[in-house]
């Protein structure tokens, strides 16, 4: 009997399996390699860390990172790219590289560095997963981490401003999206009828960007003119996740929205007031520290002690 495979990843919304990109990276290569995961989703209750998400754990080992998972996975004999010949796999390689070049820089910065973005739909969701007070720190730190990557990547002569790196992000992004549109074509799929490793990373990629709802929509829209990569999109979330779906009602979503809604307000409402806390803190009064009086020996008592340690 196979050992068991449990993948723990963040969990979904809008219709998504996962709202995580690289989560939804695994979760559906597994579906088109017939890896039977157990995925545990993270909520408040997690106490496992959440820097390596998705992770996936067997009997004998924990592997995190999508591209370590999908190798742990073909050695498992459960490979999605065996039918690909030999350009075909290079191609591979050469589009995923394109993908964490060109369009993750703007994935990151719509969900995690746009402002508006940032406090009305991905903050408040990522902090109704994690245990209080962490869920006032980690999302910050995450958007953080989303900047300093991008600029990491991106941050360099002549762009030296973030505004000059954010329309170059873009540009990029969207160029990508174009290239991807073209590749893709009238296929169903990037190889033929059969999905592989590259689908699941452009729809890991897009799903998330083409289904939330953010306020602000610049990548989204411009996605959403290239038909052929929304269908894309829906014809996998349909065939392959329909199941644990179960599907979702406009009135349905409303509903998720308005909720969202109330918890972007009560998590920002928590934040501001920690954040008045720390400043009343700051701002109030330090009162010098109090000195222990000295107690003085009479002459007496000191010659009283200084026979005292001369005793035997």
């Amino acid at each position: 009997m196979a050992a068991p495979l449990e993948l723990s990843c963040w969990g979904g919304g809008w219709g998504l399996p996962s709202v995580h990109s690289e989560s939804l990276v695994v979760m559906a290569y597994a579906k088109f390699s017939g890896a039977p995961l157990k995925v545990n989703v993270i909520d408040n209750t997690w106490r496992g860390s959440r820097g390596d998400v998705p992770i996936l754990t067997t009997e004998d080992n924990i592997v995190s990172q999508p591209a370590k998972i999908l190798n742990f996975l073909r050695k498992q004999k459960y490979n999605a790219d065996y039918e690909l010949s030999a350009k075909q796999g290079a191609d591979t390689l050469a589009y995923i590289a394109l993908l964490e070049e060109k369009l993750l820089p703007a994935v990151l910065h719509t969900f995690w560095v746009e402002s508006d973005n940032y406090f009305a739909v991905t903050k408040p969701w990522f902090a109704s997963r994690i245990p209080f007070p962490l869920s006032l720190i980690l999302p910050g730190r995450m958007s953080k981490g989303a900047l300093n990557r991008i600029l990491l990547t991106k941050g360099e002569p002549p762009l030296y401003h973030l505004r000059e790196v954010e329309a170059q992000i873009y540009r990029d992004a969207k160029e990508c999206l174009n290239l991807l549109s073209n590749r893709l074509g009238t296929s169903q799929f990037f190889f033929g009828d059969t999905p592989s490793t590259l689908d699941a990373y452009v729809f890991g990629f897009l799903a998330p960007l083409y289904k939330i709802r953010f306020p602000k929509v610049q990548l989204q829209e411009h996605l959403k003119q290239l038909s052929n990569l929304c269908r894309f999109c829906d014809d996998i979330l349909n065939s392959y996740f329909k199941l644990s779906l179960g599907g979702t009602s406009p009135a349905g979503q409303e509903t998720v929205d308005a909720n969202l809604q109330k918890l972007t307000q009560l998590v920002n409402k928590e934040s501001n007031l920690i954040e008045k806390m720390d400043d009343n803190l700051r701002q109030s009064p330090q009162l010098p520290p109090r000195k222990l009086p000295t107690l003085k020996l009479t002459p007496a008592e000191d010659e009283n002690n200084s026979l005292q340690r001369l005793s035997p």
